[in-house]
């Protein structure tokens, strides 16, 4: 197989693999809040979080010893098809509580969490028996995951389905094909030897030792602080700008009527800043590189709370989207490359678990939920709209970036190059 072939098949791959994503991620606050649990977004996006802590280093243990990694991704995909059909039916059905669907939701993330380092662990393997730099050559077909994100959420908002249960049916397709694709992929080693191992690595849980190096400690623990940022705009963008139609002056304006296709820009923003990072990565090196994603992360809450969907005020919006490129991608993707050099093969996928614990786990559960108390204590669900004081919860998000910016600069010391 040539590298074009292979390039082209992890392109297929990254692209539905967010594809499922992104059929719901944005749209899914503006669909509770319709139905009127918008007091409890925040436990549908934390809950994401929450099976990160365990489930990504569970599923790449298993990945390492037992089951090669595309055959877990196939396997995963699966479940999480299954129960978002749940989901979805439920919504049909017009009985949507907390409690009917927030257990199948969880299922299904539960499932789908893993892949995100799955995939990475897929694209890493096949690139490197290629023959290929990871650094020069991931980026490029990481950026077709965006674009499938994207064209997900597209596809959401002109269908009409933003604050319908269809999004959840369209989330299921996705994964139904990657569930089936992903067996056709190149196959993944197993890490296996007749050597007598230690117990923590006989169970594959070497990737923790790593917390014993002080500055792999350090960047996991702040990479977990910074991932608390991860899910807020994610669960209480479109809420917040479908929200403006609950005004007169707002009502029936582009942007609120297509909160989607606004809020896309971020992920379009994020297939370019994708590009950078093997420039910013190998010239100043990841201390520099985490510090502009901390920066962006402080403007992308900054500019919301300045911006309202009507000119000149959707010009902030706009901006805030066009910074999170650089806020998502300087860190998620930059983080990804850095645990993958740092670490040795025989690990990979638990490290790469281990980094998506600390961030998509840890991180984003409780930020989430850290996120839904301000919102709630600001902000009420009114006539299937959150309706208060927006502008104070986003500069109580922009602070929260600043201060861990200002600690990392403080902190962090990257190794010196010989």
């Amino acid at each position: 197989m040539n590298n074009n072939s292979i390039k082209e098949r992890l392109i297929a791959m990254n692209f539905l693999e967010f594809a499922v994503w992104g059929a719901y991620l944005i749209s899914m606050g503006g669909y509770l809040a319709k139905m009127g649990i918008g007091a409890n977004i925040g436990w549908f996006y934390s809950v994401q979080g929450i099976v990160s802590i365990f489930m990504p280093a569970v599923v790449g243990i298993i990945a390492d010893r037992w089951i090669e990694a595309q055959r877990m991704l196939s396997i995963c995909h699966f479940v999480a098809a299954l129960t978002m059909i749940v989901v979805g039916y439920i919504g049909l059905t017009g009985n949507v509580t907390f409690e009917s669907i927030f257990p199948w939701y969880t299922l299904s993330v539960a499932a789908y969490m893993p892949t995100l380092a799955l995939t990475n662990s897929v694209s890493y393997n096949a690139l490197e028996r290629a023959g290929l730099d990871t650094i020069k050559d991931f980026p490029p077909i990481r950026i077709f995951g965006t674009i499938g994100f994207i064209a997900s959420m597209w596809l959401v908002d002109l269908l009409g389905w933003q604050h319908s249960e269809k999004q959840f049916f369209l989330s299921a397709a996705w994964s139904l094909g990657l569930s089936a694709y992903a067996l056709t992929l190149p196959a993944c080693p197993l890490t296996k030897g007749n050597e007598k191992k230690g117990l923590l690595e006989a169970m594959g849980l070497n990737a923790f030792k790593l917390f014993a190096h002080r500055r792999m400690a350090l960047f996991f623990i702040f990479s977990m602080l910074l991932g608390v940022s991860l899910q807020i705009t994610n669960a209480y963008a479109n809420s917040f700008i479908s929200s403006f139609s609950a005004n007169e002056v707002f009502k029936g304006s582009y942007f609120v009527e297509h909160a989607n296709i606004l809020i896309s820009l971020s992920q379009i923003s994020e297939t370019l800043c994708i590009l950078l990072i093997p420039f910013f990565l190998k010239r100043y090196g990841i201390k520099t590189v985490m510090l502009i994603a901390m920066s962006a992360w402080v403007l992308r809450f900054g500019f919301f709370a300045l911006g309202n969907p009507a000119f000149p005020g959707v010009v902030f919006f706009i901006l805030s989207m066009l910074v999170y490129g650089v806020a998502f991608d300087f860190f998620n993707v930059s983080g990804s490359l850095f645990v993958d050099k740092e670490t040795d093969s025989s690990i990979r996928s638990s490290a790469q678990g281990l980094f998506m614990l600390m961030t998509n786990g840890i991180g984003a559960s409780v930020g989430t939920l850290g996120a839904q108390f301000i919102v709630n204590l600001f902000v009420h669900n009114e006539n299937g709209h959150m309706l208060g004081d927006w502008q104070t919860v986003w500069c109580i998000f922009a602070a929260y970036a600043f201060a861990v910016a200002v600690s990392f600069f403080l902190i962090f010391r990257e190794k010196k190059a010989r």
